[in-house]
């Protein structure tokens, strides 16, 4: 299984990308990141579309999507390590993650997500989402491997 996080926002060199990478580079799956910039518009929903587009033309095909969004559900980590432990064993290709710009997004993302996920209803930065999706990614592989970390 490949991992995909297509994000709106450019994740720059630094402290956050320096933790994005530490993680991303102890999974036992491969990931890419694909980052986006957001472009201006007119409005927040023509925003959206445009974003909406891109995350969606970066997906391959048989991708199964989850969307994080803050109307999603909140879930533990273990039911998230088992959601992506489910995918993997039910021979998932692409595993991609979709992290909107300010405004939120299309509705099509929500659509086309199998699942849409929050990280609680608090507001955070969209650059530190990415850091916090790499560490719940590598929770989870740790969780399916039962390794101690999660536990730790």
């Amino acid at each position: 299984m490949r991992l995909l996080i297509a994000a709106v926002g450019r994740l720059r060199a630094g402290p956050l990308r320096d933790l994005y990478d530490d993680y991303v580079g102890r999974l036992p799956w491969p990931a890419d990141l694909r980052e986006f910039e957001a472009k201006p518009g007119r409005s927040a929903a023509e925003r959206q579309r445009r974003e909406a587009d891109m995350i969606l033309g970066a997906l391959p095909t048989s991708a199964v999507l989850v969307a994080l969004d803050p109307r999603g559900w909140a879930l533990t980590s273990e039911d998230f390590a088992a959601r992506i432990g489910q995918w993997r064993d039910s021979g998932t290709a692409t595993l991609a993650f979709a992290i909107g710009g300010a405004d939120g997004f299309d509705d099509r993302v929500r659509a086309a997500a199998r699942l849409v996920l929050s990280f609680g209803s608090l507001t955070w930065p969209h650059l530190l989402v990415r850091v916090m999706l790499a560490e719940q990614l590598f929770r989870a592989s740790s969780i399916l491997a039962g390794h101690p970390y999660h536990r730790a």
